[in-house]
C-alpha cells in the first residue's frame, strides 16, 4: 500500500514562516509530480505549487516569491517552505503525488489527509 504522510502544519504569526514536508512511503516504484494544495472553508481546493523529478515548478500567483518548493527524489519527500505567510494563506494543506506502486502499471495522484495552517493577525 503506497501512502503520503504530511507533517509541519500549525498556528504562525503573520509574517511568520512554516515548512510542510511530505513523504510518500510503502511499496513504490516511480514518483512524478509532487505537490501542495490547498483549501479554505467553502472554497474550492486550489493548486499552491509543484515540482516535477527533474526539478521544474509552478506556483500559484498569490504566493510567488513567499513560498518554496523542493523535493528529495531519494526519499520520495517534498517540502514546502512558507515564508511571510498572510491570514488568505491559512487553510488546509494537502500533498499530492503522481506515484506508481509496485503492483501497478499505471501512475495514481495520491493524497494525504492534510495538514492545518493557522495564520494569526
Amino acid at each position: 500500500q503506497v501512502r503520503l504522510v504530511e507533517s509541519g502544519g500549525g498556528l504562525v504569526q503573520v509574517g511568520g514562516s512554516l515548512r510542510l514536508s511530505c513523504a510518500a512511503s510503502g511499496d513504490i516504484v516511480d514518483v512524478k509530480t509532487m505537490g501542495w494544495y490547498r483549501q479554505d472553508a467553502g472554497k474550492q481546493r486550489e493548486l499552491v505549487a509543484e515540482i516535477t523529478t527533474g526539478g521544474s515548478t509552478n506556483y500559484a500567483d498569490s504566493v510567488k516569491g513567499r513560498f518554496t518548493i523542493s523535493r528529495d527524489n531519494a526519499e520520495n519527500t517534498v517540502y514546502l517552505e512558507m515564508n511571510d505567510l498572510k491570514p488568505e494563506d491559512a487553510a488546509r494543506y494537502y500533498c499530492n503525488a503522481a506515484i506508481r506502486g509496485r503492483f501497478s502499471a499505471t501512475y495514481y495522484s495520491t493524497w494525504d489527509q492534510g495538514t492545518q495552517v493557522t495564520v494569526s493577525s
